[in-house]
């Protein structure tokens, strides 16, 4: 029997393999070729973290934050102190060194920042949140902000994280984390006891002044503060956290 004579097949084999090759070309060997890059095995992080127009309250810009500050991130998400399950699934398994490569190369990562729409605050709103943010309020015992975030708010290197550039929800959302202890930090818990002598109104305050200003995409974080911090903090080394 030759193979066009075949009952069951109403083309020859060889026919058959021709025309496969025709329509599954993917099948046939023709499969583009993915590189094997941190930034292509990172495209789950940045289709959240980096996509274009998007800094919001869930997913605010993680690019150009001190590298030990988003290593801390990582691990406090694969640790249990931060809860979100998506980020938690997507760390769980992840060893150590690979937690440090991610950071650094979010680190190293400097995009233009997303324009935000103007802040919805009165001017003594914003004038109470400039006086925490710059002086604090010693009666709540409640540091200035630039005491610990620097003076230009654009974080301190290696753990400190810069707040310029940061959506007033998401401000927002943290301090209330913190306060209802569902964000957590390494101990001692800085941020913690901070949010919690606040009032909502403060928060608010410190939101709306914050997310009023403009941020620069070339400011960079400081490489060493310029005063002891005014709190014992676990995430930061000079206070006996990691890294």
């Amino acid at each position: 029997m030759t193979e066009s004579t075949h009952p069951l097949l109403p083309f020859s084999p060889r026919r058959l393999a021709g025309l496969a090759v025709l329509l599954f070309p993917l099948a046939a060997g023709a499969a583009p070729a993915v590189p094997d890059t941190l930034e292509q095995r990172l495209a789950p992080c940045l289709a959240c973290h980096q996509a274009k127009d998007r800094n919001d309250a869930f997913f605010p810009r993680i690019a150009g934050k001190p590298e030990g500050y988003l290593y801390n991130q990582l691990r406090n998400f694969q640790d249990g102190r931060r809860q979100y399950p998506l980020m938690t699934y997507m760390v769980s398994q992840l060893p150590e060194p690979y937690l440090r490569e991610i950071a650094g190369w979010f680190a190293a990562q400097h995009p233009p920042h997303v324009a935000r729409p103007p802040v919805d605050a009165t001017p003594a709103q914003l004038e109470r949140g400039r006086l925490l943010v710059h002086q604090g309020d010693a009666g709540r015992k409640v540091p200035a902000c630039v005491a610990c975030h620097g003076q230009a708010l654009t974080g301190v290197a290696p753990a400190i994280p810069g707040l310029v550039g940061l959506p007033r929800d998401y401000i927002n959302a943290q301090f209330g984390a913190w306060r209802n202890k569902v964000r957590k930090a390494q101990a001692p818990d800085c941020m913690a006891q901070v949010a919690s002598r606040l009032t909502l109104d403060d928060i608010a305050a410190v939101s709306a002044w914050l997310a009023s200003q403009p941020a620069d995409d070339d400011a960079r974080p400081a490489t060493a503060l310029q005063a002891p911090l005014p709190l014992a903090c676990g995430g930061v080394p000079a206070q006996g956290g990691r890294p």
